[in-house]
């Protein structure tokens, strides 16, 4: 019981750690750029290679996980996520910046997929929620860590050696429970019988399915995140503090649902739980859509929040439920992948259609996303009924 315990809170201190570095790139930009000599754009490129990286990894997680096993992956990748954040902290250049990237991203993408897997397998669904609201206060804590160092007066460096200073700490911690990981058995959850379990048509679509439902909910998730802002400043002319207070009570509202969720999803079921937050989003993006005012805005914001945030915990949870433990890996890995994609690629697509046609279509693009969502989990449902 004692190691089972201390192993849980191994992985919920593996969850905080994994959204540490998440945030933490967008704050420190304008001082690393300035502190490189480097232009505004240069972010785009880096960007674009730890989210190449995270997909990658999280692809191919499923062939891995089978040959090294979850304790070895998450070991290894949290190494490497450490060692590339310390490299980050002590690049003489950009071109450092630049070649790190992509082994942060393989690390970030395979600790996601392999915790992910882990967990979905062994816990309950109530855990599953807690510990991606877990992940909530490392996205939290990281750009905290780099601000406070460039508000005393120390550089942003000093905040990516605190962040990388966690990661290693973490991987050491990994390695001396590595024994642990092992014992904590899997629940007898997937089934061998069925049709998502069986070498069919419906099997190939419902292995589609799981990883687009992934990307389309990125889409939302960080489409909302990257545009709730611009819409109510410019837009809808809200002052720089009130749009961005309420912009940031987005994530503190997933944050928070997630906790709230975990206390009730264990008998809503995790099906009923991502209705009934795709239900309560969608509800929440009205309000939205609509100029009525900050306190309407930010009703709105909450509401999407609360409503997106046990949709990505239930749904992992879920996938043993769906498949069998070998394809189950792979699902894991893909869904994961999926959603660095997903958010990488839809929420540009949503400035696209906003620059042509105003601020007003980032609500209804994002509704359209959701609606998608929504039609993808029918139908993967009644392809992998319970």
């Amino acid at each position: 019981m004692a190691s089972a315990t201390l192993l849980l809170a191994v992985v919920y201190a593996a969850f905080i750690s994994l959204g540490l570095p998440d945030g933490a790139l967008g704050v420190a930009w304008p001082a690393m750029r300035a502190d490189l000599g480097l232009p505004l754009e240069a972010l785009g490129l880096v960007t674009v290679l730890l989210t190449l990286g995270s997909a990658l990894s999280g692809f191919a997680s499923g062939r891995v996980l089978a040959r090294l096993g979850t304790p070895k992956v998450v070991l290894l990748s949290g190494l490497a996520t450490g060692l590339s954040l310390l490299g980050f902290a002590l690049a003489p250049s950009y071109a450092i910046i630049v070649l790190l990237a992509l082994p942060l991203g393989f690390g970030a993408g395979s600790v996601d997929a392999g915790l992910n897997h882990y967990a979905a397998e062994r816990w309950s669904s109530r855990h599953m929620n807690w510990l991606h609201a877990s992940w909530g206060l490392g996205a939290t804590l990281g750009p905290l860590a780099v601000t406070m160092a460039i508000a005393l007066g120390s550089s942003w460096r000093s905040g990516y050696f605190i962040i990388s200073g966690a990661q290693l700490a973490l991987a050491l911690v990994f390695l001396l429970t590595l024994g642990l990981w092992d014992k904590a058995p899997a629940h007898r959850v997937a089934h061998e019988e069925g049709p998502a379990r069986a070498g069919t048509d419906t099997k190939k679509l419902a292995l589609l399915l799981a990883p687009l439902g992934y990307a389309l909910y990125a889409g939302v998730e960080v489409g909302i995140g990257a545009w709730a802002a611009s819409v109510l400043r410019d837009g809808r002319g809200y002052t720089p503090g009130v749009a961005g207070g309420i912009a940031a009570a987005y994530y503190a509202a997933i944050s928070i649902g997630r906790v709230i969720s975990g206390l009730i999803a264990d008998r809503v079921g995790n099906r009923r739980m991502v209705r009934a937050g795709i239900f309560v989003a969608g509800f929440g993006l009205a309000l939205f859509a609509f100029d009525l005012g900050p306190f309407g805005a930010l009703a709105g914001i909450v509401l999407i929040g609360f409503g997106y945030a046990p949709i990505y915990p239930c749904l992992m949870h879920e996938t043993p439920r769906r498949f069998d433990p070998a394809t189950t890996r792979k699902v894991v890995g893909r869904q994961v992948a999926s959603a660095y994609l997903g958010g990488m690629l839809l929420p540009p697509l949503i400035g696209l259609v906003a620059g042509r046609l105003g601020l007003w279509a980032v609500a209804p693009m994002a509704g359209l996303y959701l609606a998608l969502l929504a039609l993808d989990l029918w139908l993967l449902d009644r392809l992998t009924p319970p």
